[in-house]
């Protein structure tokens, strides 16, 4: 096929309908028969919130370091080259229908291995940056971790920002065993960094057993301590080794672009997998000073110009609303907050609209579209049952929902629009927004 709409829509048609497989056999296959064996360091990211976030730290500070970076990421918001970035610009339609057509021809090679949306995507993604002179690559896990087709490639640090509850279908119904999922991405004698100060002891034991070089958030690094008063830098400090008395600090550091409360969790793993790189990508702390001050990332509690104010955020399970109700509580004053939501059914639509019920004043139920998608009537039913506050209105889609909540809330006003990537998708095309 000569085109990537071609491409994209017989993949999605052959893969309509089929349940996700996860494993690594099939995959481990075809990247055989590509011959395209690893060609610079990887530092794969892993963790139910804040993965996107994480790698679009470590990209800045890389690329302001002077690295040509490559960056694998899902889903895509508005269009599928989101997901595979080279030197800080989306990958063309010609490289990926390059990608697509090589794991074509080797997928059929031989004996036919099927493979699904996400693994032709992966292996897809690999092929354009073995062909980019990168030095440096990041890839985000697509679901989980241990069988995730990202986990075929070899990291030389691991990252797994945080367990909490999500696709429990595929990973299991306790943080136990999600996290036992995402610590498969750590390697035997390789760093893995954790940026939730509470992990599972499932995540523990595996990173033990294997013999990781693991560092813990609040254990073997951090911020804040006696810092937490300055409201202008934080500073960050670790251990010289996990387990060890020593500590080193590095001071004056500027928040992160990345608007919330969270982005100091994701910050200080960035930095503490750069610093266990340091041999092989070594960075400055202005290169990290400047990364950090740069970054951007759409939809990760994206406030936009204008009034009313219109806050973007694809926060779509119980972990990510509670700190986008925390966000929304620390973001300035305003008279009322309308709310734009759409949700999938296969997500736990109550409790992640609980955190919220006090937040908001006014929501905007939208059905999005698809096998997976809530109706507006499915949001209703699950804000009534959690107490929700406010007045509460139904539309068939978003545009309409968003168009509503804006004719509704006055300049001092503010719209916050999540609950899937979906969601934030349909609202940034009515909004005529675009991703560079």
């Amino acid at each position: 096929m000569n085109s990537l709409s071609a491409w994209l829509q017989h993949l999605e048609q052959a893969h309509a309908g089929q349940p996700i497989q996860l494993g690594l056999e099939r995959v481990q296959r075809v990247l055989a028969r590509m011959s395209l064996p690893k060609f610079c360091p990887i530092i794969t990211v892993g963790g139910t919130n804040g993965k996107g976030s994480t790698c679009a730290m470590l990209e800045a500070v890389l690329r302001h370091a002077g690295y040509r970076v490559g960056v694998y990421s899902s889903p895509h918001i508005l269009q599928y080259n989101e997901r595979v970035r080279v030197a800080g610009q989306l990958a063309t339609d010609a490289q990926l229908v390059a990608g697509f057509n090589a794991v074509e021809a080797a997928r059929v090679q031989g004996d036919e291995v099927p493979l699904t949306y996400f693994e032709m995507g992966t292996l897809c993604a690999w092929y354009v940056f073995a062909h980019a002179n990168l030095d440096a690559l990041i890839l985000e896990v697509g679901l989980g971790g241990r069988l995730d087709a990202v986990n075929v490639f070899e990291p030389d640090c691991a990252v797994v920002t945080g367990v909490a509850l999500d696709h429990q279908a595929f990973l299991g119904d306790t943080r136990e065993q999600i996290g036992f999922e995402k610590a498969g991405i750590f390697r035997a004698g390789k760093p893995a960094v954790v940026g939730d100060p509470m992990p599972p002891q499932s995540l523990l034991d595996y990173a033990a057993q294997i013999g990781a070089q693991l560092w813990v958030s609040g254990r073997d690094f951090g911020f804040g301590g006696q810092y937490d008063n300055n409201l202008q830098q934080w500073h960050y400090w670790r251990r010289t080794a996990p387990a060890t008395e020593n500590l080193l600090r590095h001071g004056g550091l500027a928040y992160p672009a990345l608007r919330g409360t969270n982005q100091l969790l994701n910050a200080s793993s960035v930095i503490s997998a750069l610093e266990v790189l340091k041999a092989v990508l070594p960075v400055s702390m202005g290169d990290v000073r400047a990364g950090m001050m740069s970054v951007s990332l759409p939809a990760r509690y994206q406030v936009l110009p204008g009034k009313p104010a219109i806050v973007l955020d694809v926060a779509h399970n119980p972990q990510a609303t509670a700190v986008l109700d925390q966000n929304l509580s620390s973001g300035g004053f305003f008279p009322e907050t309308h709310a734009v939501v759409g949700m999938l059914k296969d997500k736990d639509i109550q409790a992640s609209l609980a955190p919220l019920t006090k937040r908001v004043d006014h929501w905007y139920l939208a059905s999005l579209q698809g096998p997976r998608a809530a109706s507006a009537h499915d949001l209703n039913a699950a804000l009534q049952a959690v107490g929700a506050r406010g007045q509460v209105r139904q539309y068939e889609n978003v545009a309409q929902a968003l168009a509503a909540a804006q004719a509704s809330a006055t300049e001092a006003d503010r719209i916050a629009v999540f609950g899937s990537f979906l969601t934030v998708a349909d609202a940034m095309t009515a909004l005529q927004l675009t991703i560079q």
